[in-house]
């Protein structure tokens, strides 16, 4: 008697532990594989391009959010600005403060959100039609000759053999500017009507250079004062407002709400930024403790498996809890550096409910998501330089702090 109940105990457990298994099974069949996100806001842009060989990721991000920014003020949804208009004019400027401060700045391909903006101040804006920037034979950019002539030609400018610079040296260098990237246009016709660059900005795109500011968010500096980004690529010097972290983000989630974009620095080089469309800070260590409670995820898996797992590649997981004071760590251990220039535009949230940014990128219709990346909202906490907005982008009680 004894023997078959134990026998009928042993078909009915081993009949329970199959049926969990199926529903268990069942259940992560029915999970989402990988990344899944829905859209909770975006606003409109322009189509993705392509840097391609060049240092002007500044350019194309600012010059992709002037682009929304005058769609927003009325332009044609496929208005096309020329973003070697700015790269022109950045290295004519940069080269006179290179010749004045005796080569010491940074003379090289990459500059600032800040060069765009002063371009469309003082020297207005061209349709990309006007001005492509492919003098040279090339169908994309590829700026490394243009670069390192140009450099060759401020470092003997500087030395100064003549013991007096003479009048035409800043002639000269334009003239290389003019034969790789074509002259900047005086005047064309758009839509029929005549106008300057000046007028474009002003007139056609309706677009003002004071309306837009720069914002940070670093310790080392008072918050709700202005200073300088000392980084190299910031040679205009342009001066970012300094707001705590939790400020920085509340204009971002303001900015997109109220129908406004953002042009955004960041640093790219983190294993969290990959090349597929995703931009997150793993908490490996949180990740590593959970793997260890079910040892059965990782039984068959490769150490590349176990390892995309831990830096959440696959699939949403645990990203760190980011302060202010990991973000000036970040900074002045200079493993936060301005990498990048992007445009972000919207908001997404994945299956777990986590919030991204949604992000225009200028490496053509890359990775899974064709140009587009999704930075999580402790990315953007983390890794953010600076960012470019609209003064009415920037919630009411915070441009009081700011005196806007």
């Amino acid at each position: 008697m004894l023997k078959k109940t134990l026998s009928t105990m042993l078909v009915i457990a081993v009949a329970m532990t199959s049926a969990f298994a199926q529903k268990k099974g069942k259940k992560e069949a029915e999970k989402p594989a990988g990344y899944q996100f829905t859209v909770v806001k975006e606003n409109p842009i322009t189509p993705i391009k392509n840097q391609a060989n060049s240092g002007t990721c500044w350019s194309y991000s600012t010059i992709s959010f002037l682009e929304s920014e005058a769609i927003k003020a009325g332009a044609p949804a496929n208005i096309d600005l020329a973003e070697m208009y700015p790269v022109w004019n950045g290295y004519s400027d940069k080269a006179v403060k290179f010749v004045r401060l005796d080569g010491h700045l940074n003379y090289e391909q990459g500059s600032s959100f800040g060069d765009v903006i002063y371009t469309l101040k003082h020297y207005g804006m061209v349709p990309q039609s006007e001005m492509e920037g492919l003098e040279y034979g090339e169908k994309l950019n590829k700026h490394g000759e243009l670069c390192e002539i140009l450099k060759a030609y401020v470092n003997a400018v500087k030395k100064n053999p003549n013991r007096s610079l003479s009048p035409v040296w800043h002639k000269g260098l334009q003239a290389v500017l003019n034969t790789y990237l074509g002259e900047c246009p005086e005047k064309f016709v758009v839509d029929g009507k005549e106008y300057t660059p000046q007028t474009y900005a002003k007139e056609y795109l309706k677009l003002n250079a004071d309306d837009y500011v720069s914002i940070t968010s670093f310790t080392h500096h008072p918050f709700y004062s202005q200073f300088a980004i000392e980084v190299p690529d910031n040679w205009r010097w342009e001066l970012s407002y300094n707001v705590p972290m939790d400020e920085l983000m509340a204009i971002f989630d303001y900015a997109i709400e109220n129908g406004y974009t953002v042009a955004w620095g960041s640093d790219v080089s983190e294993k969290g930024f990959n090349r597929n469309g995703l931009a997150i800070v793993p908490d490996v260590a949180a990740n590593m403790k959970e793997a260890g409670s079910d040892e059965a995820r990782w039984i068959g898996k490769s150490p590349e498996q176990k390892n995309a797992a831990m830096n959440n590649q696959d699939a949403p997981g645990k990203e760190l809890e980011i302060t202010q004071e990991m973000r000036q760590v970040g900074y002045d251990n200079k493993t936060t550096t301005d990498d990048h220039g992007m445009h972000i535009y919207g908001i997404a949230k994945d299956q777990n409910g986590t919030k991204y940014y949604m992000v225009k990128n200028s490496w053509g219709e890359t990775g899974k998501y064709k140009g587009i990346w999704y930075a999580s909202e402790a990315f953007v906490k983390y890794k953010t330089m600076n960012i470019v907005v609209n003064k009415k982008a920037i919630p009411a009680e915070i441009r009081a702090k700011l005196g806007l």
